[in-house]
């Protein structure tokens, strides 16, 4: 992974399916979350996508006192090249194997990952190729802290540290940005992937019962909106017997804020068609990438370095 300045080039848009997998059955053992993961994954392969996505923390239960005890050493550091003999990572070398078994690309969700040199433990997104090298890495920025009287009340910064880094990875398809459930609700974190040339945006998510229904559509279709891109968040199936209930509904929506799929609730496979026509079509029609008024307001881009 090598650092990008935001006048590097991206790949030319081209046509490609993407799969998202609302995974289920997420328990308190770690090595059945993981073989039902793998599983999940190679079934989605068979309807041939060129890009495979996994919800958020999907190795483990989803809360702030599992992620210490579930939080694995990935090793990885920007700019460098990953070995994979190196880590001592299920989680990595299971999606490593998994997307080259598979060749496609794969965002390998979210997992709870303790740094090597700090013993922080992060909220992690790992992304692989084709050949399953490990060749992207976002630690989620911003943090789950809210408490809605009556509702719910969470706090992630118990126990996790939060990213410093934004993140984007290069296929031979699409540039793609990379945030985590509730870096969507901060707008300039997407408008920086957008004007370091991102076509699409996946942030895997898992927004729960209260939140869900009011903001999850909302929020995806806003941020796709105001970008002109892609937009999906890929969510854990719901489970109302575990200790946080997700709300499910992965979606996918396009450039001029189109919902093009939504899953229900439970466990299940979607794939889309990305058409880089609409991300166009969307840019030429309401040119609002010509239009921004920098001599008004400050661009939030202007000496962001992104890693990609």
């Amino acid at each position: 992974m090598t650092l990008m300045s935001k006048l590097s080039k991206p790949p030319t848009f081209k046509p490609f399916k993407l799969a998202l997998i609302q995974l289920g059955s997420i328990g308190a053992n770690k090595t059945d979350n993981l073989k039902h993961a793998r599983e999940m994954i190679l079934k989605a392969a068979s309807g041939k996508p060129d890009l495979i996505v996994l919800p958020e923390c999907f190795n483990s239960p989803y809360g702030h006192v599992h992620f210490p005890v579930y939080a694995e050493e990935i090793g990885f550091t920007p700019g460098e090249a990953f070995d994979l003999e190196k880590t001592s990572s299920e989680s990595v070398k299971m999606l490593s194997s998994a997307a080259k078994e598979c060749n496609t690309w794969l965002v390998g969700g979210s997992i709870p990952e303790r740094d090597v040199k700090t013993d922080n433990v992060y909220n992690t997104c790992t992304v692989y190729n084709p050949q399953g090298q490990l060749v992207a890495h976002h630690r989620k920025v911003h943090l789950f802290d809210i408490d809605i009287p009556g509702k719910i009340k969470f706090k992630e910064s118990e126990t996790l540290t939060g990213g410093s880094t934004l993140n984007f990875f290069d296929t031979e398809f699409a540039r793609i940005g990379l945030g985590i459930c509730y870096d969507i609700r901060f707008p300039e974190l997407a408008m920086i992937s957008a004007r370091q040339g991102c076509q699409v945006l996946i942030y895997p998510g898992a927004f729960n019962m209260t939140t869900g229904p009011l903001h999850w559509e909302l929020l995806q279709r806003g941020r796709a909106t105001d970008n002109q891109v892609f937009f999906s968040m890929c969510s854990p199936a719901r489970d109302l017997t575990a200790g946080y209930h997700a709300w499910g509904h992965s979606m996918v929506v396009d450039a001029m804020g189109k919902v093009l799929c939504e899953a229900k609730e439970g466990e299940e496979i979607l794939y889309t068609d990305i058409d880089p026509q609409v991300f166009h079509d969307a840019r030429a029609g309401i040119p609002v990438t010509k239009q921004r008024r920098f001599d008004v307001y400050k661009d939030v881009n202007e000496g962001v370095t992104v890693f990609g």
